[in-house]
């Protein structure tokens, strides 16, 4: 915990996507509500996986979904795309890697309902060492007075937060 911020999974996806974003969610300043993709990405959240156990929020954790596999815990991340898959596997591996933190040992499943698939994510050595440094690298930005400098990226057109960068 920083200044009295705790990295969370949602600032481990928006910093893999646009470390600026990540700096405003870390102020709690809140992206446009009504923008069409941050609410499509809500509804495919709530409409999925309607037998799984929704929303378990563990300290600093909020995890989509949860069940119970054959051996052990599994924790799912429901995305309305694969599009920013990459964001999405660091954040699963960051909430697997504080779970382990705190002696649950789960593994992981990122879950695209639109597209009808999944993908298995299991926390190894190497993507642990990966989610320590892009904790420590967002602590760094977090301890920043201002935001970094808004850049121009493919995904600026259905970032909620467009408007506070561009306006």
């Amino acid at each position: 915990m920083v200044n009295g911020i705790q990295v969370t999974g949602s600032m481990v996806q928006a910093y893999t996507v646009c470390p600026r974003q990540a700096w405003l969610a870390s102020r709690q300043i809140c992206p446009d509500e009504d923008n069409v993709y941050l609410a499509l990405g809500r509804l495919v959240d709530q409409q999925s996986y309607g037998r799984e156990k929704k929303e378990v929020r563990l300290g600093h954790l909020c995890l989509d979904l949860i069940r119970r596999g054959n051996k052990q815990l599994v924790v799912g991340e429901v995305k309305k795309s694969s599009r920013a898959q990459e964001a999405a596997r660091l954040q699963l591996a960051f909430y697997l890697h504080e779970l382990a933190a705190m002696g649950i040992k789960a593994e992981g499943e990122l879950l695209f309902p639109e597209e009808r698939r999944k993908e298995r994510v299991v926390l190894d050595e190497a993507m642990s060492q990966q989610v320590a440094q892009v904790k420590t690298e967002i602590t760094t930005l977090i301890n920043k007075e201002q935001p970094p400098p808004p850049q121009k990226i493919k995904r600026c057109t259905k970032c909620a937060y467009a408007e506070l960068c561009w306006a």
